[in-house]
């Protein structure tokens, strides 16, 4: 009469039914399918992500402008340098905002002239505005609210959130000399609407290697996709299972050895690589909405050459022809404050027949708290 253990040849006819192939290597899950560069993929898969900011674009716009502004398009299309700069009138405003982080690479807008004066005239609310200094800042501050919003959106739609770029620069050009990518990039042209009843021109561009792995990303997302699983059972070896005959159960360490082997693999399946954030702040959407409430305010602006310490007497007995000598060097940078806090330093210019001062530093939140004390 039999005891309950099953005999040799019970315990193979039971895995002769089983494909030990199935059990050491199993159909991994579905991943999404890599996107070739300059391909049909990738540009519906960045059209599709731009088309998705527009309402959030316009907004940021029509904030900064005061104006109902509007975006319509984009259209994007793989492109070369040559056949972009065909579509260009002869100056452009190129602004480079390359992504250093995230989907590192070349990225940047490029508006006509006209456009980039239309836009900064609406924000200082000046006429007839030259594309300056001031100028190039305003417009660079355009640029910096739709790349906000594109990296906020980004995050969302791909869960890195490593994405950063870096401060806007831009420059009043001709074409032919406009920084763009090399080889072929994918482009984005916009039609901007600003209210004045003309067609303004907008082109983005973006790297090759940039818009495959924003692409990429988009597509694992979106499908589904998920890194090939690890053997469901650890890549056991039927062969090496413990001798289940000589008319009993096996120890229990041996079984207990097998299921060590399948814990481990199955812990195993689900490791995948950390990305760590960056520690760079990016603002939120919120904020971003937030700070364009006082674009329009205005603040007090002071250049100062320099500081010195008088006795009353001295200050009373100052008249015409007297000179102040100051505790600053002859070429030594000027301080900029704004509301009497310093922000940056200088250079003192003449422009026309008026002083002015070029920024040559930004002054880091820590030299700002050490002038304050």
């Amino acid at each position: 009469m039999s005891d309950g253990a099953l005999s040799q040849d019970e315990i193979d006819a039971l895995l002769a039914g089983v494909d030990s192939s199935a059990l050491g290597s199993p159909t991994p899950a579905p991943a999404a399918a890599a996107v070739a560069s300059g391909s049909e993929d990738e540009r519906k898969a960045i059209q599709g992500f731009l088309a998705g900011t527009i309402d959030a674009q316009s907004s940021n716009l029509s904030m900064l402008t005061g104006q109902d502004a509007s975006f319509v398009g984009p259209n994007v299309v793989p492109m070369s340098r040559d056949d972009l700069l065909v579509q260009l009138p002869d100056m452009v405003t190129a602004i480079k905002a390359d992504f250093n982080s995230g989907f590192p690479g070349e990225h940047g807008f490029i508006f006509a002239e006209e456009t980039a004066k239309a836009i900064a005239s609406l924000m200082n609310k000046e006429e007839n505005i030259e594309l300056d200094d001031m100028a190039m800042s305003v417009l660079g501050e355009v640029v910096s609210q739709m790349v906000g919003s594109q990296i906020t959106a980004l995050t969302d739609k791909t869960g890195n959130k490593s994405i950063a770029a870096v401060a806007p620069e831009a420059a009043n050009v001709a074409k032919a000399v406009a920084a763009l990518p090399a080889g072929t990039f994918m482009c984005a042209n916009y039609q901007l609407n600003l209210g004045d009843g003309k067609t303004h021109q907008l082109w983005e561009v973006f790297g090759s290697g940039v818009s495959q792995e924003i692409a990429q990303a988009l597509n694992i997302k979106s499908s589904g996709g998920i890194p090939a699983a690890q053997p469901a059972f650890g890549g056991m070896d039927m062969g090496a299972m413990p001798n289940l005959g000589g008319g009993g159960m096996p120890a229990m360490g041996g079984m207990g050895a097998m299921g060590g082997g399948m814990g481990m693999g199955m812990m195993g399946a689900n490791v995948q690589s950390v990305q760590f954030p960056n520690l760079m702040p990016q603002p939120t959407a919120q904020e971003q909405g937030n700070i364009g409430l006082i674009m329009d305010v205005f603040m007090e602006m002071t250049v100062e050459l320099g500081r010195t310490r008088k006795l009353i007497k001295e200050i009373l007995g100052m008249g015409e022809g007297t000179i102040i000598e100051l505790d600053k060097l002859a070429g030594e940078p000027v301080d900029i404050l704004v509301n009497h806090k310093l922000i940056a330093k200088g250079e003192v210019v003449v422009i026309d027949e008026n002083f002015g001062v070029r920024v040559t530093e930004i002054v880091s939140p820590m030299e700002r708290m050490a002038s304050e004390q």
